[in-house]
């Protein structure tokens, strides 16, 4: 069976190129699995073609025998509270995406005039946030991050408080213990937690192992007393409901809630309200639809049943499930989406493939970037790397195709 990928940028990898955090390389490192996979002989990566615009859903189903998307969920949930539209609220994809280098958001340039910031979410997406946020540049040595979101922020950046509001508890939080333990290790920040906010230490026991550790992670950081030029700010049984300022995000109003016993937060009455000049959300993503493809709106997703959406249209990963585990875990879908085919297929395999594509993206003048080209684009990022960094990647897709060419 011959597999093509097709990717809207000339570069491929997807979220550990431009959503991993260029500070946790060992994870990046995962990319080398995806490299084997497309210099075998019987798959081709087809970039810098974007589906559902110079090919449509319904002609790949024409022409493979098998169209699986693997779009991810790349947009931002909303956050649906007075005054979001302000400028200085960004969406975690957006930010994520900025330091990142990915060419949607290489000019978001964001407001980090501070003095404080807020986070909103208790998950790792919302740990990176913060962590790039409060790092010195010495910190940075050996990520890849871009160079116009470097000195911004080591150099530029008056961001004095960084302030992670989650509207439920240290029980409920979705960070697991390896990233929450790396704020202990900031040069130039400390995290914060109200041990008020933590409940009896023998409740702990009722967690997941993975659970307790990270709760303990935070009684450590309940106990500490140093602090540093940054504070990095816990703020529990937080949720935001209105978002102020003359023009700009001035300050985020928040109230206080309860969580029962099945882990639901509501609303107190009380509230109060955080300065901060850049609002950053966290609280999750959605797959943008495509035409042809049938979605669930509620959930932001294709409407599928275990992978299936129709005859030959399979999603894996975030487009099938919604916004949620690691790599690891959506690793099995593939597996999963692999047996389907298999049976859907049978021995009726039979379709043009491969020539049929190249010869409509021929006739429509589409500029296709092979992995060979690829290889040439990432040799010139690592020759115009910073000496401490892996690569400096390129943020426009013209000096992406254009590093190709001089290559």
């Amino acid at each position: 069976m011959r597999v093509d990928i097709l990717d809207r940028l000339p570069v491929p990898y997807g979220l550990i190129r431009t959503g991993v955090a260029p500070d946790h390389q060992s994870i990046k490192g995962v990319y080398k699995r995806y490299e084997a996979v497309n210099l075998s002989d019987n798959v081709r990566f087809v970039g810098n073609v974007t589906v559902g615009e110079e090919v449509s859903i319904a002609e790949l189903q024409d022409m493979y025998d098998a169209v699986v998307l693997a779009t991810g969920a790349p947009n931002d949930a909303p956050l649906d509270i007075e005054g979001a539209d302000l400028p200085g609220v960004i969406g975690s994809a957006a930010f994520v995406g900025w330091y990142n280098g990915h060419p949607d958001y290489a000019r978001l340039n964001p407001p980090l005039f501070g003095p404080g910031a807020v986070v909103i979410g208790n998950g790792n997406v919302a740990l990176d946030v913060a962590r790039i946020l409060s790092k010195g540049r010495d910190e940075f040595a050996g990520s890849d991050i871009v160079h116009h979101a470097l000195d911004p922020l080591v150099s530029e950046s008056g961001i004095k408080r960084v302030t992670l509001l989650g509207r439920r508890g240290p029980h409920q939080i979705a960070m697991t213990p390896k990233e929450l333990g790396e704020l202990a290790h900031l040069q130039r920040a400390t995290p914060l937690v109200d041990a008020a906010d933590l409940p009896d230490e023998a409740e702990d026991m009722m967690l997941e192992p993975g659970q307790r550790k990270s709760v303990a992670h935070l009684r450590a950081y309940a106990q500490g007393t140093e602090t540093k030029d940054v504070v990095i700010e816990f703020d529990f049984f937080a949720r935001p409901v209105a978002i102020e300022g003359k023009g700009h995000v001035e300050r985020i109003i928040v109230e206080r809630t309860q969580v029962d016993a099945d882990g639901k937060a509501t609303g107190t009455g009380e509230t109060y309200a955080v300065p901060c000049s850049l609002i950053v959300s966290c609280i999750g993503y959605r797959t943008p639809p495509i035409e042809g493809v049938p979605y669930e709106t509620g959930r932001g997703r294709f409407a599928n049943s275990d992978g299936r959406i129709l005859e030959g249209l399979y999603c894996v990963g975030w487009a099938r499930r919604g916004p949620s585990g690691t790599i690891g875990t959506n690793r099995p879908d593939g597996f999963a989406v692999v047996d389907l085919i298999a049976e859907d297929i049978g021995s009726g395999a039979g379709k043009p493939g491969r020539p049929a594509l190249d010869a409509l993206l021929e006739a429509r003048g589409s500029d296709i970037v092979t992995f060979r080209d690829w290889k040439k684009i990432e040799e010139a990022e690592q020759a115009r790397a910073r000496h401490d960094a892996p690569r400096e990647k390129f943020v426009h897709v013209d000096d992406m195709i254009k590093a190709r060419g001089e290559a």
